[in-house]
């Protein structure tokens, strides 16, 4: 290897590990804050502590319910993540399967949608679902309810584009063998197109999860009661008191962030396969 070659890729990996540094310290030091008190985490200190538990103490006993938050997070998430995935690769794989001379149009409304910011919604979304709360069954996606919070993610322009375009890999072939053995359409999608295209699922399933958990401006708009809020709320509460515990803050956040951490990590691997279109069998 000629000495340019050698310095070249000392220079390469110089830069990669001052990258990894800047991408990997912001969770060492709140990893390292969340073990120490509030005055060593305004002193600057990188150094672990001792005091993890009695953050933890005094997490559960602050007035702002964070056990009562997470358990809303948790609600809210799973439900979004769950129907989502049914109702979002449903519309993308009929609009990839079935063909009809309006399916473009249709297509490209959706797509369209993308394009128009959230602040330019707010306004309707709160009028349209501060009506529900007057009309009986639509209770239930009324304001002050999670289901107002579940209700507009579960069928996203992106989750519907992503599942068509992931579609265009899945085999047709299958389709016109299923068709022929006696499979009605629906235990076509359900037995044969939701297990073919689990890499897939998995990459949405992701990426639903940590939107819908890290989710702050609708619910807090449409989650107006202290026992309905969300986690991203109740740390959003902890950072606006007149003398912010920072320690506390920081335990909070650690145990915020384990269940998206978790998630990522177990499915790895799928998520990867499912963001590059990749079909497993």
């Amino acid at each position: 290897m000629s000495k340019k070659r050698k310095i070249m890729n000392a220079i390469k990996y110089i830069v990669l590990g001052l990258l990894s540094f800047l991408s990997i310290f912001p969770f060492f030091w709140m990893i390292v804050a969340a073990t120490n008190r509030s005055v060593d985490v305004t002193r600057g200190t990188l150094i672990p502590g001792n005091y993890f538990m009695n953050n933890v103490k005094t997490l559960l006993a602050s007035d702002l319910n964070y056990l009562l938050a997470f358990r809303n997070s948790i609600i809210i998430a799973v439900v979004t993540t769950a129907v989502a995935m049914i109702v979002s690769s449903a519309a993308g794989y009929a609009f990839e399967v079935y063909k009809t001379s309006t399916r473009e149009k249709v297509f490209n409304f959706i797509l369209l949608s993308m394009m128009v910011p959230f602040a330019a919604l707010m306004v309707p979304l709160f009028r349209l679902f501060s009506k529900f709360n007057s009309m009986g069954a639509l209770k239930i996606i009324g304001l002050n309810s999670p289901g107002a919070v579940i209700i507009i993610s579960v069928a996203t322009a992106f989750l519907i584009f992503f599942f068509r375009q992931n579609t265009k890999t899945f085999p047709k072939e299958l389709i016109e063998a299923s068709r022929i053995d006696g499979l009605g359409e629906f235990n076509i999608f359900l037995k044969v197109y939701m297990p073919t295209m689990k890499s897939t699922y998995a990459a949405a399933l992701v990426v639903t999860f940590m939107s819908s958990w890290n989710s702050y401006l609708w619910p807090l708009i449409a989650l107006q009661s202290p026992e309905k809020r969300t986690l991203p709320l109740v740390l959003s509460a902890f950072g606006s008191s007149y003398t912010p515990d920072y320690g506390m803050m920081m335990t909070a956040v650690v145990i915020a962030t384990l269940p998206t951490a978790i998630i990522f990590f177990l499915m790895q691997k799928q998520f990867v396969a499912g963001m590059t279109g990749s079909v497993k069998g």
